[in-house]
Protein backbone atom coordinates (compact mmCIF):
# COMPACT_ATOMS: atom_id res chain seq x y z
CA UNK A 1 0.00 0.00 0.00
CA UNK A 2 1.49 3.53 -1.03
CA UNK A 3 1.37 6.03 1.32
CA UNK A 4 -1.10 8.27 -1.00
CA UNK A 5 -3.50 5.28 -0.37
CA UNK A 6 -3.39 4.93 3.21
CA UNK A 7 -6.60 6.62 4.55
CA UNK A 8 -6.87 8.09 7.80
CA UNK A 9 -9.98 8.01 10.15
CA UNK A 10 -11.04 10.82 12.63
CA UNK A 11 -11.17 8.98 15.90
CA UNK A 12 -12.39 10.93 18.64
CA UNK A 13 -10.95 10.76 22.48
CA UNK A 14 -13.79 9.37 24.63
CA UNK A 15 -11.49 9.61 27.84
CA UNK A 16 -7.83 10.48 29.04
CA UNK A 17 -6.46 8.00 31.26
CA UNK A 18 -3.15 9.28 33.43
CA UNK A 19 -1.52 6.27 34.13
CA UNK A 20 1.66 7.75 35.59
CA UNK A 21 3.46 11.01 35.78
CA UNK A 22 4.62 10.89 32.41
CA UNK A 23 1.82 8.58 30.48
CA UNK A 24 -1.00 8.81 29.32
CA UNK A 25 -3.60 5.91 27.68
CA UNK A 26 -6.14 7.44 25.32
CA UNK A 27 -9.81 5.43 24.65
CA UNK A 28 -10.94 6.35 21.61
CA UNK A 29 -14.06 6.18 19.70
CA UNK A 30 -13.81 4.30 16.50
CA UNK A 31 -17.08 5.32 13.85
CA UNK A 32 -19.13 2.72 13.23
CA UNK A 33 -18.21 3.20 9.50
CA UNK A 34 -14.67 2.28 10.18
CA UNK A 35 -15.12 -0.39 12.49
CA UNK A 36 -13.91 -3.27 10.04
CA UNK A 37 -10.92 -1.31 9.19
CA UNK A 38 -10.17 -1.29 13.00
CA UNK A 39 -10.12 -4.43 13.82
CA UNK A 40 -6.65 -5.63 15.05
CA UNK A 41 -4.76 -8.04 17.00
CA UNK A 42 -3.22 -8.09 20.40
CA UNK A 43 0.02 -6.31 20.12
CA UNK A 44 -0.51 -4.65 17.01
CA UNK A 45 -0.51 -0.19 16.59
CA UNK A 46 -1.83 2.44 15.21
CA UNK A 47 -0.12 5.14 13.04
CA UNK A 48 -1.42 8.67 14.15
CA UNK A 49 -1.37 11.52 12.32
CA UNK A 50 -1.15 14.77 14.48
CA UNK A 51 -0.89 18.29 14.11
CA UNK A 52 1.83 20.21 16.27
CA UNK A 53 1.95 24.00 15.78
CA UNK A 54 0.84 23.55 12.01
CA UNK A 55 2.54 21.00 10.94
CA UNK A 56 1.45 17.21 10.72
CA UNK A 57 3.42 14.47 12.09
CA UNK A 58 2.93 10.91 11.79
CA UNK A 59 3.62 8.35 15.01
CA UNK A 60 3.11 4.77 15.89
CA UNK A 61 1.03 4.01 19.26
CA UNK A 62 0.64 0.41 20.09
CA UNK A 63 -2.69 -0.30 21.36
CA UNK A 64 -3.02 -1.23 25.25
CA UNK A 65 -6.01 -2.57 25.23
CA UNK A 66 -6.99 -6.38 23.71
CA UNK A 67 -9.55 -7.28 21.15
CA UNK A 68 -10.96 -9.65 23.04
CA UNK A 69 -13.82 -8.35 25.17
CA UNK A 70 -15.42 -5.76 22.79
CA UNK A 71 -13.50 -3.13 25.10
CA UNK A 72 -12.51 0.09 23.31
CA UNK A 73 -9.98 0.88 21.44
CA UNK A 74 -6.89 2.27 23.76
CA UNK A 75 -3.31 3.21 23.03
CA UNK A 76 -0.99 4.44 25.79
CA UNK A 77 1.75 7.13 25.26
CA UNK A 78 4.50 7.85 27.28
CA UNK A 79 6.41 11.01 27.40
CA UNK A 80 9.58 10.95 25.97
CA UNK A 81 12.59 13.73 26.04
CA UNK A 82 12.70 15.56 22.63
CA UNK A 83 9.60 13.64 21.52
CA UNK A 84 7.46 16.53 19.91
CA UNK A 85 4.33 14.13 19.64
CA UNK A 86 4.19 12.28 22.07
CA UNK A 87 4.95 15.26 25.03
CA UNK A 88 2.34 17.27 22.71
CA UNK A 89 -0.40 14.25 23.54
CA UNK A 90 0.58 13.94 27.23
CA UNK A 91 0.36 18.06 27.51
CA UNK A 92 -2.87 18.60 25.42
CA UNK A 93 -5.00 15.17 24.50
CA UNK A 94 -8.41 15.56 26.46
CA UNK A 95 -12.09 14.39 26.49
CA UNK A 96 -13.52 15.37 23.08
CA UNK A 97 -10.52 15.61 20.59
CA UNK A 98 -10.20 14.51 17.49
CA UNK A 99 -7.26 12.43 16.08
CA UNK A 100 -6.91 10.90 12.71
CA UNK A 101 -5.21 7.46 12.41
CA UNK A 102 -4.71 4.78 10.16
CA UNK A 103 -6.01 0.97 10.16
CA UNK A 104 -3.84 -1.34 12.55
CA UNK A 105 -0.33 -2.70 11.49
CA UNK A 106 2.38 -4.71 13.15
CA UNK A 107 3.40 -8.35 12.99
CA UNK A 108 4.14 -8.42 17.18
CA UNK A 109 1.63 -10.96 17.40
CA UNK A 110 0.75 -13.74 19.52
CA UNK A 111 1.74 -17.01 16.53
CA UNK A 112 -0.82 -19.81 16.05
CA UNK A 113 1.10 -22.25 18.21
CA UNK A 114 0.01 -21.84 21.58
CA UNK A 115 3.31 -22.51 22.87
CA UNK A 116 3.47 -20.82 26.47
CA UNK A 117 5.05 -16.99 26.80
CA UNK A 118 8.09 -15.16 28.27
CA UNK A 119 7.48 -11.51 27.94
CA UNK A 120 10.30 -8.69 28.52
CA UNK A 121 8.78 -5.16 28.75
CA UNK A 122 11.18 -1.97 30.35
CA UNK A 123 8.98 1.55 30.54
CA UNK A 124 6.81 1.92 28.00
CA UNK A 125 7.36 -1.39 26.23
CA UNK A 126 4.47 -2.77 28.39
CA UNK A 127 2.23 -1.35 25.80
CA UNK A 128 1.84 -4.03 23.44
CA UNK A 129 2.91 -6.82 25.93
CA UNK A 130 0.34 -5.74 28.42
CA UNK A 131 -2.42 -6.31 25.40
CA UNK A 132 -0.75 -9.68 24.66
CA UNK A 133 -0.98 -10.91 28.15
CA UNK A 134 -4.76 -9.51 28.61
CA UNK A 135 -5.82 -11.53 25.19
CA UNK A 136 -3.99 -14.68 26.02
CA UNK A 137 -5.12 -15.60 29.52
CA UNK A 138 -8.75 -14.75 28.09
CA UNK A 139 -8.79 -16.84 24.54
CA UNK A 140 -5.67 -19.62 25.19
CA UNK A 141 -5.08 -21.44 27.83
CA UNK A 142 -1.47 -20.42 27.58
CA UNK A 143 1.17 -19.79 30.77
CA UNK A 144 3.04 -16.34 30.65
CA UNK A 145 5.42 -15.02 33.06
CA UNK A 146 6.36 -11.11 32.74
CA UNK A 147 9.59 -9.40 33.47
CA UNK A 148 8.48 -5.79 33.92
CA UNK A 149 11.96 -3.06 34.50
CA UNK A 150 11.06 0.42 35.11
CA UNK A 151 13.46 3.11 36.71
CA UNK A 152 11.38 3.75 39.83
CA UNK A 153 8.39 2.45 41.31
CA UNK A 154 5.90 5.42 40.48
CA UNK A 155 7.31 4.69 37.07
CA UNK A 156 4.89 1.50 36.20
CA UNK A 157 2.65 2.09 33.55
CA UNK A 158 -0.73 -0.59 34.45
CA UNK A 159 1.04 -1.55 37.97
CA UNK A 160 -2.76 -2.31 39.30
CA UNK A 161 -4.10 -3.76 36.51
CA UNK A 162 -1.14 -5.59 36.29
CA UNK A 163 -1.80 -7.07 40.26
CA UNK A 164 -5.30 -7.65 39.62
CA UNK A 165 -4.32 -10.09 36.20
CA UNK A 166 -2.05 -12.09 38.18
CA UNK A 167 -4.70 -12.15 41.33
CA UNK A 168 -7.39 -13.56 38.66
CA UNK A 169 -4.87 -16.12 37.10
CA UNK A 170 -2.36 -16.92 39.41
CA UNK A 171 -1.41 -20.38 38.18
CA UNK A 172 -0.84 -19.10 34.64
CA UNK A 173 0.78 -15.38 34.83
CA UNK A 174 3.41 -14.35 37.31
CA UNK A 175 4.83 -11.05 36.84
CA UNK A 176 8.64 -10.18 37.92
CA UNK A 177 9.28 -6.18 38.47
CA UNK A 178 12.55 -4.65 38.24
CA UNK A 179 13.75 -1.33 39.27
CA UNK A 180 16.76 0.55 37.99
CA UNK A 181 17.01 2.73 41.42
CA UNK A 182 16.80 -0.44 43.18
CA UNK A 183 18.98 -2.92 41.31
CA UNK A 184 20.86 -1.22 38.66
CA UNK A 185 20.17 -1.53 35.18
CA UNK A 186 19.26 -4.75 33.71
CA UNK A 187 22.02 -7.14 33.34
CA UNK A 188 22.38 -10.57 31.72
CA UNK A 189 21.35 -12.77 35.23
CA UNK A 190 18.21 -11.20 35.48
CA UNK A 191 17.57 -12.53 32.24
CA UNK A 192 19.15 -16.04 32.31
CA UNK A 193 16.75 -16.52 35.33
CA UNK A 194 13.63 -16.48 32.69
CA UNK A 195 15.20 -18.80 30.14
CA UNK A 196 13.11 -22.14 30.32
CA UNK A 197 15.23 -24.57 27.94
CA UNK A 198 12.85 -27.46 29.00
CA UNK A 199 9.82 -25.99 27.56
CA UNK A 200 8.64 -24.41 24.24
CA UNK A 201 8.19 -21.03 24.72
CA UNK A 202 7.57 -17.76 22.74
CA UNK A 203 9.90 -14.88 24.09
CA UNK A 204 8.30 -11.15 23.38
CA UNK A 205 10.47 -8.19 24.17
CA UNK A 206 9.95 -4.48 23.94
CA UNK A 207 11.65 -1.25 25.89
CA UNK A 208 14.29 0.85 25.36
CA UNK A 209 17.07 -0.23 22.89
CA UNK A 210 19.72 -1.39 25.36
CA UNK A 211 17.27 -3.17 27.25
CA UNK A 212 16.21 -5.20 24.10
CA UNK A 213 19.98 -5.52 22.94
CA UNK A 214 20.54 -7.10 26.24
CA UNK A 215 17.85 -9.34 26.41
CA UNK A 216 18.04 -10.27 22.70
CA UNK A 217 21.95 -11.29 23.28
CA UNK A 218 21.51 -13.22 26.54
CA UNK A 219 18.34 -15.70 25.18
CA UNK A 220 20.44 -16.17 21.87
CA UNK A 221 23.72 -17.72 23.98
CA UNK A 222 21.47 -19.45 25.95
CA UNK A 223 20.21 -20.99 23.14
CA UNK A 224 17.11 -19.81 22.43
CA UNK A 225 15.94 -20.52 18.62
CA UNK A 226 15.71 -16.87 16.75
CA UNK A 227 12.49 -17.78 15.64
CA UNK A 228 11.09 -17.96 19.02
CA UNK A 229 12.32 -14.18 19.65
CA UNK A 230 9.48 -11.62 18.99
CA UNK A 231 10.85 -8.14 18.84
CA UNK A 232 9.02 -4.78 18.79
CA UNK A 233 11.41 -1.48 18.73
CA UNK A 234 10.23 1.99 19.33
CA UNK A 235 13.57 3.15 18.57
CA UNK A 236 16.23 3.14 15.50
CA UNK A 237 20.19 2.53 17.03
CA UNK A 238 22.15 5.10 14.93
CA UNK A 239 23.45 3.23 11.53
CA UNK A 240 27.06 1.59 12.62
CA UNK A 241 30.47 3.80 11.12
CA UNK A 242 31.54 1.26 8.60
CA UNK A 243 27.71 0.68 7.06
CA UNK A 244 27.88 4.53 6.29
CA UNK A 245 31.07 4.54 4.81
CA UNK A 246 29.94 1.61 2.59
CA UNK A 247 27.30 3.92 1.34
CA UNK A 248 29.67 6.40 -0.42
CA UNK A 249 30.28 4.15 -3.32
CA UNK A 250 26.60 4.09 -4.19
CA UNK A 251 25.62 6.50 -6.98
CA UNK A 252 22.26 6.23 -7.77
CA UNK A 253 18.84 3.99 -6.34
CA UNK A 254 16.36 3.01 -9.12
CA UNK A 255 13.09 2.83 -7.77
CA UNK A 256 9.87 1.13 -9.07
CA UNK A 257 6.50 2.40 -7.45
CA UNK A 258 2.91 2.94 -8.47
CA UNK A 259 3.87 1.90 -11.98
CA UNK A 260 6.56 4.78 -12.23
CA UNK A 261 10.31 4.38 -12.32
CA UNK A 262 12.74 6.85 -11.50
CA UNK A 263 16.58 7.14 -11.23
CA UNK A 264 17.53 9.30 -8.32
CA UNK A 265 21.30 10.78 -7.12
CA UNK A 266 22.12 8.97 -3.56
CA UNK A 267 23.07 10.90 -0.84
CA UNK A 268 25.62 8.77 1.49
CA UNK A 269 23.94 8.03 5.01
CA UNK A 270 20.34 7.98 3.79
CA UNK A 271 18.44 5.00 4.04
CA UNK A 272 16.39 3.31 0.55
CA UNK A 273 12.77 5.40 1.93
CA UNK A 274 14.28 8.47 2.89
CA UNK A 275 15.79 8.40 -1.19
CA UNK A 276 11.88 7.48 -2.53
CA UNK A 277 11.20 10.68 0.09
CA UNK A 278 13.68 13.06 -1.61
CA UNK A 279 13.37 12.05 -5.06
CA UNK A 280 8.97 13.42 -4.38
CA UNK A 281 7.64 9.66 -3.90
CA UNK A 282 5.16 8.93 -1.70
CA UNK A 283 6.91 5.46 -0.64
CA UNK A 284 4.78 3.25 1.94
CA UNK A 285 6.23 3.48 5.84
CA UNK A 286 4.74 3.69 8.79
CA UNK A 287 6.39 3.02 11.91
CA UNK A 288 9.76 3.90 10.60
CA UNK A 289 11.95 1.49 13.10
CA UNK A 290 11.65 -2.11 11.18
CA UNK A 291 9.03 -3.82 13.28
CA UNK A 292 5.65 -3.50 10.84
CA UNK A 293 6.79 -4.52 7.56
CA UNK A 294 4.67 -1.96 5.90
CA UNK A 295 8.14 -0.17 3.81
CA UNK A 296 9.15 -3.39 2.16
CA UNK A 297 10.87 -3.59 -1.40
CA UNK A 298 12.37 -6.10 -2.99
CA UNK A 299 16.27 -5.55 -4.52
CA UNK A 300 15.96 -6.90 -7.95
CA UNK A 301 19.39 -5.71 -8.50
CA UNK A 302 22.66 -4.44 -6.41
CA UNK A 303 22.88 -4.74 -2.70
CA UNK A 304 21.85 -2.81 0.64
CA UNK A 305 22.10 -3.91 4.39
CA UNK A 306 19.25 -3.36 7.06
CA UNK A 307 20.04 -2.01 10.16
CA UNK A 308 16.84 -3.74 11.82
CA UNK A 309 14.69 -6.51 10.66
CA UNK A 310 11.96 -7.42 13.34
CA UNK A 311 9.15 -8.03 10.70
CA UNK A 312 10.70 -10.04 7.64
CA UNK A 313 11.31 -13.86 8.05
CA UNK A 314 14.60 -15.66 6.58
CA UNK A 315 12.73 -16.67 3.48
CA UNK A 316 11.44 -12.99 2.37
CA UNK A 317 15.24 -11.98 3.22
CA UNK A 318 16.46 -14.30 0.65
CA UNK A 319 14.39 -13.36 -1.72
CA UNK A 320 15.50 -9.79 -2.01
CA UNK A 321 12.86 -8.46 0.41
CA UNK A 322 14.11 -5.60 3.02
CA UNK A 323 13.11 -3.06 4.82
CA UNK A 324 13.35 0.57 3.12
CA UNK A 325 13.35 2.49 6.11
CA UNK A 326 16.12 0.29 7.48
CA UNK A 327 17.94 -0.23 4.35
CA UNK A 328 21.04 1.09 3.71
CA UNK A 329 22.92 0.62 -0.03
CA UNK A 330 25.66 -1.11 -0.38
CA UNK A 331 26.21 -1.31 -4.12
CA UNK A 332 27.08 1.52 -7.15
CA UNK A 333 23.20 0.99 -7.90
CA UNK A 334 20.79 -0.04 -6.24
CA UNK A 335 17.30 -1.32 -8.00
CA UNK A 336 14.35 -0.96 -5.66
CA UNK A 337 10.70 -2.98 -6.68
CA UNK A 338 7.70 -1.94 -4.64
CA UNK A 339 5.23 -4.65 -5.37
Amino acid sequence: MSEQAVEFAPLRIKRVVHETSDAVSLVLDVPADCSQRFRYKAGQFLTLRVKVAGDDHRRCYSMSSSPHNGEDLQITVKRDPGGLVSNYLNDTASAGDEIHAAPPEGRFVLGEAERDIVAFAGGSGITPIFSLIGFALVRTDRRVKLFYANRSRDSVIFGESLSALADANSERLAVTHHFDEESGVVQRAAVEAFVDSGREIDYYICGPGPFMDTVEATLLEAGVPRDRLHLERFEVAPAPVDVVEATEQTEEVIIELDRKTITAPYRAGNTLLQTARIAGLRAPSSCETGSCGTCMARIESGSARMLNNDALDDDEVAEGWVLTCQSLPTSRTVHVIYE
